[in-house]
């Protein structure tokens, strides 16, 4: 079998280094919904992969829903972000920006003062989150949200996406999986809405495709992607019988439409059912532009099968970057993987936010600020 995970590859305009995506992870860093400069040390230790998909950035401040995630709606944010793009294409990268509205996902105490969840139905998702002030507490119940509201929630994504460019990233991708807001429009459990905006496949589907004509229109097709999860369960997103309709004909909207990549993740490596084969077939021969999948991805050998099978034009992995800064060289040499320490995913250890965030050395055991052959201290 062929590397051809490690060969240059074309997204639109873009030449990326090889095939290998860094998938979005949320990493909770960002105090005050702020990027900040541990951030950008950590997205240039990785600026090896071909493209870096950052963690779930809200485009507005009733999106945060979890605690330390970062915003992009503010030009403090802007400013912030500006270091973290300029660092990781002075390192050989390219890097967008994943657009993730939380929606139902949300606790009071994770959102800035006069915001509020609002969701497709007042319907709360089961399970808890994560509170700064009070630890573990159950998810909020949403707002639903308004019929004529709905044309500035668009409106937030769109400007969240023209400051993306204004701080230097090489794209957007929006955010229409694991149960957040976009998918929440989609699923008939979590969006029980009578309006156009509700019941049939193509009226649930109506908001996730105007804010991407809207932000495509904005930013430009290039430049735009998009992240799905047909048949996924997170964030309490239960199954119904019309899952395949759905992403067939988002599949077939998203083509006309024209975005750059329609980037499809698949939970099984974490417990949750398979995306069906047939599914993604189907997925592959309606959207024809390119085709991220992700899921359970961590050896050379399934990367290349992917590709060389043309299931998959880029390949996205996740949590093997969490752990293992110089993954894309490890690969490359068969150099074994760390294990990545679940206790610090989302919260400081007991020296800070560095802990086990930026300070994973390399395969040969240094610091990961030596691994890029153009870093300079």
């Amino acid at each position: 079998m062929s590397n051809k995970a490690f060969e240059p590859a074309k997204l639109g305009s873009l030449t990326l280094t090889n095939h290998i995506v860094m998938a979005p992870m949320t990493r909770s860093r960002a105090l005050g919904n702020v990027p900040n400069e541990l951030m950008a040390e950590y997205y240039r230790q990785r600026a090896t992969a071909g493209l870096i998909i950052t963690e779930g950035t809200s485009p507005a401040a009733n999106g945060l829903g979890y605690a330390r995630i970062p915003g992009l709606y503010n030009q403090e944010q802007v400013t912030n972000w500006q270091r973290v793009t300029e660092t990781v294409h002075h390192h050989g990268g390219h890097i967008f920006v994943q657009l993730m509205h939380a929606g139902r996902i949300f606790h009071g105490h994770n959102l800035p003062e006069g915001s509020e969840g609002v969701a497709p139905s007042a319907i709360a998702a089961a399970g808890d989150m994560w509170t700064d002030q009070e630890q573990m507490q159950p998810n909020g119940t949403p707002r639903a949200l308004r019929t004529e509201e709905l044309a500035h929630v668009r409106d937030e994504f769109v400007h969240s996406a023209k400051l993306a460019i204004e701080a230097g990233f090489d794209g957007v991708e929006l955010h229409g999986a694991n149960g957040y807001l976009l998918e929440q429009f989609l699923n008939p459990n979590s969006n029980q809405r009578t309006d156009e905006y509700g019941g049939s496949v193509q009226n649930r589907a109506r908001f996730v495709l105007e804010v991407t004509r809207a932000v495509v229109e904005a930013i430009g097709a290039e430049r735009t992607g998009i992240r799905l999860s047909p048949w996924g369960m997170a964030s309490d997103m239960a199954h119904y019988p019309e899952i395949d309709e759905t992403y067939t004909y988002l599949a077939e909207e998203l083509q006309k439409i024209g975005v750059v990549y329609l980037h499809l993740v698949d939970h099984e490596s974490m417990g949750a059912p398979a995306v069906p084969a047939q599914t993604v077939d189907t997925i592959r021969q309606k959207f024809t532009n390119t085709l991220i999948l992700s899921g359970g991805y961590a050896t050379a050998e399934a990367v290349n099968e992917a590709l060389e099978s043309g299931r998959a034009d880029l390949v996205a992995i996740g949590r093997p970057f969490i752990s293992n800064p110089d993954l894309v060289e490890r690969l490359k040499t068969g150099a074994p993987l760390a294990e990545a320490d679940q206790a610090t995913f989302y919260a400081p250890g007991p020296n800070g936010f560095a802990d086990g965030y930026t300070d994973y050395p390399t395969a040969d055991g240094q610091p990961a600020g030596t691994f890029s052959p153009s870093y300079q201290a």
